[in-house]
């Protein structure tokens, strides 16, 4: 058996070795012109042969360096399943956050399914190879998400599938979003101006609801009714042109 083994590295051995050598005789032997013509159609038939398609997904866009917010949807919806899955996880606080959020650490691929369709993502990044300064965090270490897919899938994953994930993750930022409470006062300004108005917030952590809120059952009853109606009428608000918001004045 070991044997085996090693005549099988002997041979690949060899075998690279060829491979290393007609490749050197390429480049130093073919005509610059011929070499090109002969790359860019092998990349035509590789890119013909290979049947997935890959989408990356940056941190930051823009020449400004813009947060994206599909980075931010993607990465709160795969962190359940990173946290499930992923065999080497990232522990983050994500602004206004209560608890961890878990991602999967880099160069880490995880599987999602969706309608059937199998597909792939993958947690990636790049570090320059020189010391830069800059203003934008972005520009130091780019980080991105990559999306593998089969071609066959194409119209499901760029027409529903990704909308969802979009969607899912929003939905995720929402439910551990922190609700704070703010207030401004006189104070020292960053100018040392000490008449200007300065904010402070705190974690809003009040343990009462609307259920155990004082209020007459039947008309606690009526808002609750009106507010589930309201909560599946995003679509009508957006049909006739309205903005999606709805506000109570309680008082008592």
């Amino acid at each position: 058996m070991v044997m085996m083994k090693g005549e099988q590295w002997s041979n690949l051995g060899s075998t690279m070795a060829a491979i290393m050598f007609v490749y050197a005789m390429f480049r130093q032997y073919f005509p610059p012109q011929l070499q090109d013509y002969i790359f860019r159609y092998g990349k035509k038939l590789s890119n013909f042969m290979y049947p997935y398609i890959h989408v990356t997904f940056d941190e930051f866009i823009g020449e400004r360096m813009k947060k994206s917010e599909a980075f931010s949807a993607i990465q709160n919806y795969l962190s359940d399943k990173s946290s499930a899955n992923a065999k080497r996880l990232k522990a983050d606080v994500v602004k206004d956050s209560q608890s961890l959020v878990l991602s999967m650490d880099y160069n880490e691929e995880i599987t999602d399914e969706f309608n059937g369709v199998k597909l792939w993502w993958s947690a990636k990044r790049t570090t320059p190879k020189t010391q830069q300064f800059s203003f934008y965090p972005g520009a130091d270490e780019k980080r991105f998400y990559t999306l593998k897919f089969h071609k066959r899938d194409r119209q499901v994953i760029t027409g529903i599938y990704l909308s969802h994930v979009l969607k899912q993750g929003k939905a995720i930022a929402a439910d551990n979003r922190q609700r704070k409470l703010y207030s401004n006062g006189a104070g020292q300004g960053w100018l040392g101006n000490r008449s200007s108005t300065t904010w402070t917030h705190v974690a809003f952590e009040h343990p009462a609801t609307f259920d155990t809120l004082a209020m007459d059952e039947k008309k606690k009853r009526e808002i609750k009714k009106d507010l589930v109606k309201f909560s599946n009428g995003k679509e009508y608000y957006a049909k006739i042109g309205k903005a999606w918001k709805r506000g109570y004045l309680l008082y008592g």
